[in-house]
C-alpha cells in the first residue's frame, strides 16, 4: 500500500463530503430555532457522534450561546431532569436509530423537551420522525476499506456544527470582546483580549 497516497485519497473523500452538503432551508431553521429558544440549549449523541455533540456544546458557550451536553445513556440514569420547559436539543446521529438518543427524546418530551434538532444522515431515520427540524448531512459514504469506521461522516457532522455555531453567533452580533469574557485563556484569549488592551 502506498500509504502517503491513501491517506491523501482518505482527505480528499472526506473533504467532498463536506462539500457535498445540501445547505437547505432546514439548517436556517436550526439557527433560528437556537437563537429564540425561551429555555436551555442541549446537545446529544452517542460514541463519534456523542464527541462531536460535546465540542458543539463548547462551541456555543464560547460564542455566546450558553449550552451543555447531555449523554444519553447517563440521561436514562437520572441525567434526563436536566431537561426543562421550552428547552430544545440538538441530535447527532448518522443513522438516527441509535436507541439511546431515541429513548431520551421520547421521554424527554413528558418533562417539557420542545424542540428537537436532528444531525443525521439516513434517510430511514427514525430521529427525523421525532424531530421538528432535520439537518440532512446527506448519504454519506465512509473511506474505511470496510465501509464501517465513522469518518467522512464525522467530519460533515462536525463541521454543520460549526456552520450553525458561527452562523449563530455573527446573527448575535458576538464581538471579539464578547469571546475573550468567555474564552479568556490560553492563546486564543490573549488574542480576543489583544485590541481591548
Amino acid at each position: 500500500m502506498n500509504i502517503r497516497q491513501r491517506m491523501s485519497e482518505i482527505l480528499t473523500a472526506e473533504a467532498a463530503a463536506i462539500a457535498a452538503v445540501d445547505v437547505t432551508s432546514e439548517f436556517e431553521r436550526a439557527v433560528l430555532a437556537l437563537r429564540d429558544s425561551a429555555g436551555k440549549v442541549l446537545t446529544t449523541g452517542i460514541g463519534k457522534a456523542g464527541h462531536v455533540a460535546r465540542k458543539f456544546a463548547s462551541t456555543l458557550c464560547s460564542t455566546g450561546t450558553p449550552a451543555a451536553y447531555m449523554h444519553p445513556a447517563e440521561a436514562a440514569h437520572g441525567d434526563l431532569g436536566l431537561i426543562g420547559p421550552d428547552d430544545c436539543i440538538v441530535a447527532f446521529s448518522t443513522s438516527g436509530k441509535t436507541r439511546e438518543v431515541i429513548e431520551m427524546i421520547q421521554l424527554g418530551r413528558h418533562i417539557g423537551l420542545k424542540t428537537v434538532i436532528a444531525v443525521t444522515s439516513h434517510p430511514d431515520s427514525e430521529l427525523r420522525r421525532l424531530s421538528e427540524i432535520v439537518v440532512d448531512m446527506g448519504v454519506i459514504a465512509e473511506p474505511c476499506p470496510h465501509g464501517l469506521t465513522p469518518s467522512s461522516s464525522i467530519v460533515v457532522m462536525l463541521a454543520i456544527g460549526d456552520a450553525i455555531a458561527l452562523a449563530l453567533m455573527e446573527l448575535k452580533g458576538f464581538t471579539k470582546h464578547d469571546f475573550g469574557l468567555r474564552h479568556h485563556g490560553g492563546y486564543l484569549g490573549r488574542k480576543a483580549r489583544a485590541d481591548n488592551e
